[in-house]
């Protein structure tokens, strides 16, 4: 819990986030939005959570219950959607706090922490009224508001920096996995083909929920690039520039034609008989992967026969170029395949993907993403954890469907590199059209000695005991841009941690963007908290040092290290008296 699933609330309450959803399924047989523990205990205790936890919607299950363990709003409010009435909560609060079984008390602590981030954020003072089109693009339209807020224009998004922002970042996102012999960045190419069904335009409209499998919309169409995910995550676009229209704008540009197929049986069943001329100087190729909300994906294959068409492609063009956007990771059947010289992982780039994804392919931007994942030789290769039988799928009873976490930490990089498996792309990976060193590791313990916890009597601010962010250490190293051409790099810190914490083999605990010319070098420092060198002793229930030393990694991906050392915090020396005492209870 805390050294894997607690750890990024963490940095997000520290960083001042008001609000924080509590989930739909049970944690210990409690609903999560009825889970005193997590939400009391946990968020609000230890973490210092100052704002308010609000329901995912239809996730609360009681009144009082849900109330005093935590859960201070809830959404959508009406137990079933999208009904307001009735409520678990609604009336009943002011019934029960009449009544006596519900404390005024509380009722007022739940007001303050929904209003304290109004204040605390600028809201009442010129905050921009709300959209006027919104009435019209939610469930409940104007006639349902309870109350008569005071709407304002109709905004429309597409001002200049609102695009090039979108635009910067949906290239930033794009990994460079495969980039043989410099495929990429393209030279203007003359004759371009571009397939596959992401490429294109939409043909049914710029909108994709599919809401819990209501059917409300079809997320996964056939024809078009997928920008954005379903659910509750999607978005409505203004526009979209699809790869498609973006490459035939370059290739314009300089006197390039570009020649296409973007429906996939069509490539599987005539490969580029449809084209003239061939051969192409170029095929690139866009696959996509749906996923959503009530929508999950059933293999990490890319979809719509995706194999089959890279593999119809590659066998007529020795220079394939492969972009997969949607969801990840994705297995690749075909990456080794000496025809398919590149492949991009641009994920979900959103309305700029086309023009996103050119400053890639041409080189007007340097590939600095960085794999937030593990991409493994084949769907086999993850341990999978899921708990599904036909059984379960036909049972009432509700404590039927249960899921041990027997893989503790060992999720991801971690649970590959504790079977020391081999990996297709690692976690951390990514290529650049520049070429990084790094050099020079420089390892410098803070303080003199430190307790093995912290002090339990030290305050409680958001993010937690303030001594945890306290700086024990400091690891420095020089990035150096060894290429001919100016890039961005991440360099990555990993630690290794002595036996005593049971620990994964490596964990990350740093990484920094930077941005060099060809030549150039800059330093780089990590420092390292008292968190950061600590593990979860679940006897003491408290974050601690481990005796001896920790080894510090240094590079560019979590099997790509070359510079590591060793060094430990000295442990202050306290009578075994004061050691228990400092130890909170269980």
């Amino acid at each position: 819990m805390h050294e894997t699933y607690l750890w990024p609330f963490a940095n997000a309450i520290r960083a001042g986030t008001s609000s924080v959803m509590c989930s739909y399924q049970r944690i210990n047989g409690s609903y999560g939005c009825q889970n005193s523990k997590t939400l009391n205990g946990l968020l609000k205790e230890e973490l210092g959570f100052q704002g308010y936890v609000m329901s995912d919607w239809l996730a609360t299950h009681s009144g009082i219950p849900s109330i005093e363990a935590g859960l201070d709003m809830n959404m959508p409010g009406g137990i079933n959607f999208p009904d307001p009435t009735p409520s678990f909560w609604g009336e009943n609060i002011t019934f029960s706090v009449k009544n006596g079984s519900l404390s005024e008390a509380r009722v007022n602590n739940m007001v303050v922490r929904i209003m304290t981030p109004y204040f605390h954020l600028g809201q009442e003072s010129d905050f921009p009224a709300i959209d006027g089109y919104t009435p019209q693009l939610g469930f409940y339209g104007a006639s349902g508001y309870p109350h008569n807020f005071t709407l304002g224009p109709i905004v429309d998004a597409r001002r200049n920096e609102h695009t090039r922002l979108i635009r910067d970042l949906g290239a930033a996102g794009t990994v460079l996995l495969k980039n043989t012999d410099g495929a990429l960045p393209l030279k203007n190419p003359s004759n371009i083909g571009v397939f596959g069904n992401d490429a294109a335009d939409f043909t049914s409209g710029q909108y994709s929920l599919v809401l819990s499998g209501a059917g409300l919309f079809d997320g996964d169409y056939t024809i078009g690039t997928l920008a954005v995910g379903g659910g509750s995550g999607t978005g409505r676009f203004s526009h979209v520039v699809s790869p498609l229209g973006a490459i035939k704008a370059r290739a314009e540009s300089y006197g390039g034609i570009v020649q296409y197929i973007t429906d996939n049986d069509r490539i599987v069943r005539g490969g580029l008989t449809a084209l003239a001329p061939v051969p192409l100087d170029v095929c690139l190729v866009f696959l996509k992967s749906w996923a959503s909300e009530g929508d999950d994906r059933a293999t990490l294959v890319a979809d719509w026969n995706s194999t089959a068409v890279v593999e119809t492609i590659a066998a007529a063009c020795n220079n394939t170029v492969v972009v997969l956007h949607g969801a990840a990771p994705n297995t690749m059947p075909w990456r080794n395949n000496p025809n398919v010289t590149a492949i991009l992982a641009a994920h979900m780039p959103g309305q700029e993907s086309g023009d996103s994804m050119v400053d890639i392919l041409w080189g007007d931007v340097d590939p600095s993403g960085r794999l937030p994942y593990t991409i493994a030789h084949e769907d086999a290769d993850y341990a999978k954890n899921l708990v599904n039988s036909t059984e379960l799928l036909t049972t009432t009873d509700p404590d039927a469907w249960q899921a041990d976490f027997v893989e503790g930490n060992l999720i991801d990089y971690k649970e590959f590199d504790a079977r020391n498996a081999s990996v297709a792309f690692e976690f951390g990976f990514g290529l650049s059209y520049a070429a990084f060193g790094v050099s020079n590791l420089q390892i410098d313990v803070a303080v003199k000695s430190a307790a093995k916890v912290p002090d339990p009597a030290a305050p409680i601010q958001p993010g937690g005991n303030v001594e945890l962010w306290t700086t024990l250490a400091t690891v420095a190293a020089t990035v150096s841009n060894t290429g001919s051409v100016a890039g961005a790099t991440v360099p990555q810190l990993y630690l290794s941690y002595p036996e005593e914490a049971d620990a994964p083999v490596r964990s990350l605990r740093g990484f920094e963007k930077v941005t060099l010319n060809a030549g150039a070098s800059a330093p780089l420092c990590f420092p390292l908290s008292r968190r950061d060198l600590s593990y979860w002793d679940t006897v003491a229930q408290e974050w601690t040092l481990p005796t001896g030393a920790v080894r510090a990694y240094v590079g560019f991906s979590s099997r790509d290290l070359p510079l590591s050392g060793e060094f430990a915090v000295p442990i202050a020396t306290v009578p075994a008296s004061e050691e228990v005492k400092t130890a909170r209870p269980s």
